[in-house]
């Protein structure tokens, strides 16, 4: 199974001067845990949530906030954003995105073209749907 038939294509970017306080937005509104950072269309890193909540402070909405604690929502992008992001594109296979999660004990997997403009996004999760759909026609038959 090719990951094409199973990645996600609603593809959500931030650039690399974009603030820390749209990255919070984007995750406050979205199901996802993984943003791509790109640049002229193309893919140049990307940032999880997790990124996000080791970059700022955790005094943020609370009484106690300080200036110093809001002024970590203006950093950058860049500034937290992975650089060595691990792809695949839209032929590479199920057990392809499998091994790179297992190898690299990660979670998302950006899927680019030649030129490596994003054209998805597939996650385990992702994964573990397509192999239960499947596995549910398969019970069916």
């Amino acid at each position: 199974m090719s990951l094409e038939s199973l990645m996600n294509t609603r593809v959500v970017s931030v650039t690399m001067d974009d603030t820390l306080e749209h990255v919070k937005e984007i995750f406050e509104n979205v199901r996802f845990h993984h943003v791509l950072v790109i640049e002229d269309d193309t893919l140049c890193g990307i940032v999880s949530d997790r990124d996000l909540f080791k970059a700022l402070s955790p005094h943020i909405g609370l009484v106690s906030e300080t200036p110093h604690d809001r002024a970590t929502l203006s950093k950058k992008v860049h500034q937290i954003m992975t650089r060595h992001v691990i792809t695949l594109t839209p032929n590479d296979s199920v057990h392809d995105a499998i091994s790179l999660f297992n190898r690299h004990m990660i979670s998302c997997i950006p899927v680019v073209n030649a030129q490596r403009i994003p054209v998805g996004v597939v996650s385990w999760r992702d994964i573990f749907k397509a192999l239960e759909k499947r596995q549910q026609q398969t019970t069916k038959s």
